[in-house]
């Protein structure tokens, strides 16, 4: 079993990389799809208790943020993945322009943009990598294993 926790802006290519990477194999927790922060938690609480692996595909831009779940599953003595969805805006406003009717006010995508915090090992990570859209696909990087 494994916790993964995605950080990254609207449009940086999250869970495209979940569907891609994940699907199979781990249950996606997801705000928007969830639409309640109590859904949320008793969704974690579950794939914790049954050992289920797990992604948490949320923006979870600050460190504060990422301390919704990161205690829980340290707690539980799971790995725990950090993935960080490296983006520069005007390519995730171009981006999210493209989702049509699903897209973000490009005020909230900028908003976003400017509280984004980096992932740090001292949150409690067992590996940290970094992911990058490039030319339509996934480079992903890893930053260390702890």
């Amino acid at each position: 079993m494994e916790a993964i926790i995605f950080t990254g802006i609207q449009a940086s290519g999250k869970s495209t990389f979940y569907k891609q990477r994940f699907a199979d194999t781990h249950v996606r927790i997801n705000l928007d799809m969830l639409k309640t922060r109590h859904r949320e938690k008793m969704l974690l609480l579950c794939c914790l208790d049954i050992s289920q692996s797990f992604v948490i595909d949320n923006t979870n831009l600050t460190r504060q943020d990422r301390q919704r779940y990161l205690p829980k599953i340290l707690a539980a003595g799971i790995p725990v993945h950090g993935y960080f969805f490296d983006t520069r805006l005007e390519d995730a406003l171009g981006r999210n322009r493209l989702r049509g009717d699903r897209s973000i006010p490009e005020k909230g995508v900028r908003g976003a943009f400017s509280r984004l915090e980096c992932l740090d090992s001292a949150e409690g990570y067992t590996t940290l990598s970094r992911v990058i859209i490039r030319d339509h696909s996934f480079d992903v990087r890893c930053l260390g294993m702890i």
